[in-house]
C-alpha cells in the first residue's frame, strides 16, 4: 500500500485558495468497488484479475483477510497511476482452522467478510479499531445465526466476534432489518451464489439508507454472471450458482472526488475530474447534480466533469445524500443561504457519529450547524480559524481541508486519516491548491 501522508504534521494547516483554482485531478479508484470485486474474486471459479484497484487502508484489509481464509492475492504491474493490479486466486475447499481478521474501521471488511469465513469453514476471529466497536453489527450477526453459523459476540451484536462455520451455509428464506446500514444487504447477496439453496433475502424494518450501494452489490453480481432477482421491493433473491472468473477494470472513486470538485465552488475557479463513467452505479455520481443545486456549473464530456464555481454559493434542501454529506455540509457551512439535509441519520454509525461530529466542528468555526432528526441543518455564519477534529473518520477530514480552502488559518488534527480510502489526498489537494497560489 502507498506509504500514508508520509511526513505530513499531526496538525495539519490546512492550504487557503488567495485565488481562483484551475486544476486537472484525478482520483484512485472506488472503494466500494474494489471490496465488493475482491469478494466475489474470492469466491470465484478461477483467478480474476483486478485492474487499477484502490490501494488504501480499507482495500488492504480486505486483502489481508482473504488471505488469511486462504485465498491468494498477488500484485502485478499494470497500467493505473495508483499503483499495480492484482491477481486474486480463489478461496481453497473449507478447512478447520483459526485465523483473526482485523477490520480497522472498514465496514466493507467487518460485514462482508463474516459470511466469507463461515464458508471458508473453521474459526476466524473479528475485530478492528476502537471506533469500530461501536459500529452496528447485529443484523449480520443474527442473520449468520439464522441461517446456522455459529457466531460468538457476548451478546453485544457488535466487534469483536468469532464466527465458526462448517464450510456450507444452507440459504433459503431470510429477514433481516437493515435498517442500519445498506451493507448488511450487500454482505448477504455477495456470498449468497456459495449457499447451497442461494438466498431470498427480505429486508423488514426502516427505509435502507444508502441503496444506491444495494444497487451496486447486484451490478457487480450480474457483472460475473449471478442471477440476482430484485423486481420486489426489499426483497432480493439470489441463485446458488458458480460465480465466473472475471478480468474487471475499477472506476475512480466518485465519492472521493467530491471535496475537489467543491473546491471550485469554494475557492472559485474551475477543476475537471478525469475518468468519470458515462454510466455507474457509484452514489458519487450525484455530484453532478448536487453542485449545481448549490450553485455550481457542471458538464460532462468525454469522460471528464468539470465543474465551475459561479461567484456564489447558495444552501439547498437535499435528501440521502449519504457519505458525500460531510463534504456537502463543508459547502453549506459556507453558503449564502440556509441548507437542510435530510435522509442522512444513518450516519450516526459510520466511522464516527458524523452529524454530531459535523455540528460540533462546523460550530467550532463558529458556524450555525444543529442536528434533527435525519439530518442537519446549516445557516449562514461568518467562519474563523481554529482546529478542526477528525475522529478517525476520512470524510471529516476532507471537509475541513474544504473549509480551510475558504477560510484562513484552518487546523485539521489527523489528515492521515484519509489514508483509509485516499492515501495521496494530502498531495493531491496541495496540487489543488498551488493551482489557485496558495
Amino acid at each position: 500500500m502507498n506509504a500514508p501522508n508520509a511526513g505530513v504534521p499531526a496538525n495539519w494547516p490546512a492550504p487557503f485558495a488567495a485565488s481562483p483554482v484551475d486544476a486537472t485531478v484525478s482520483v484512485p479508484g472506488s472503494k466500494s468497488l474494489t471490496n465488493r470485486y475482491l469478494v466475489l474474486a474470492a469466491l470465484a471459479e478461477g483467478r480474476s484479475r483486478l485492474r487499477a484497484p484502490l490501494h488504501s487502508r480499507d482495500s488492504e484489509l480486505m486483502v489481508s483477510a482473504l488471505r488469511s481464509l486462504g485465498a491468494t492475492v498477488t500484485e502485478i504491474d499494470g497500467d493505473g497511476a495508483f499503483g499495480p493490479d492484482l491477481l486474486i486466486d480463489p478461496l481453497p475447499p473449507a478447512a478447520p482452522g483459526t485465523r483473526r481478521v482485523d477490520c480497522g474501521l472498514a465496514g466493507t471488511v467487518m460485514r462482508f467478510v463474516p459470511p466469507l469465513a463461515a464458508l471458508a469453514g473453521g474459526t476466524t476471529a473479528f475485530d478492528g479499531d476502537p471506533h469500530a466497536r461501536t459500529r452496528p453489527m447485529s443484523a449480520v450477526i443474527d442473520a449468520l445465526r439464522a441461517l446456522g453459523v455459529q457466531v460468538d459476540d457476548g451478546g453485544t451484536g457488535a466487534l469483536p466476534f468469532t464466527v465458526t462455520g462448517s464450510g456450507h451455509i444452507a440459504g433459503g428464506r431470510l429477514e433481516i432489518d437493515a435498517g442500519a446500514s445498506s451493507q448488511f444487504v450487500s454482505a448477504l447477496l455477495l456470498a449468497a451464489p456459495r449457499f447451497d439453496d442461494g438466498l431470498h433475502l427480505v429486508h423488514r424494518g426502516s427505509t435502507i439508507p444508502s441503496p444506491d450501494h444495494i444497487a451496486m452489490t447486484v451490478a457487480v453480481l450480474r457483472g460475473v454472471g449471478v442471477d440476482v432477482d430484485d423486481s420486489v421491493p426489499n426483497e432480493w433473491r439470489v441463485a446458488p450458482g458458480p460465480v465466473a472468473a472475471f478480468d474487471a477494470t475499477v472506476e475512480p472513486d466518485l465519492s472521493n472526488a467530491g471535496p475537489f470538485l467543491a473546491a471550485a465552488l469554494v475557492a472559485g475557479g474551475t477543476v475537471r475530474m478525469t475518468g468519470w463513467p458515462a454510466s455507474t452505479t457509484q452514489v458519487g455520481d450525484k455530484w453532478r447534480t448536487i453542485l449545481p443545486a448549490l450553485g455550481a456549473r457542471v458538464e460532462l464530456a468525454d469522460g471528464t466533469l468539470t465543474v465551475t464555481g459561479t461567484g456564489s454559493i447558495r444552501g439547498a434542501d437535499l435528501a440521502d445524500t449519504s457519505e458525500l454529506a460531510p463534504t456537502v455540509a463543508a459547502v453549506c457551512a459556507l453558503a449564502a443561504s440556509p441548507s437542510t439535509l435530510t435522509g442522512i441519520a444513518h450516519l450516526r454509525g459510520h466511522e464516527t457519529d458524523r452529524l454530531a461530529a459535523l455540528v460540533t466542528e462546523i460550530n467550532r468555526l463558529g458556524g450555525d450547524a444543529e442536528e434533527t432528526a435525519d439530518g442537519l441543518v446549516i445557516r449562514p455564519a461568518p467562519l474563523h480559524a481554529g482546529t478542526w477534529e477528525t475522529y478517525a473518520d476520512h470524510r471529516m477530514a476532507t471537509a475541513g481541508a474544504l473549509i480551510g480552502l475558504a477560510v484562513p488559518g484552518v487546523v485539521v488534527r489527523d489528515i492521515e486519516t484519509t489514508a483509509k480510502t485516499l492515501p495521496q489526498f494530502p498531495e493531491l489537494w496541495r496540487q489543488l491548491t498551488e493551482s489557485a497560489g496558495a
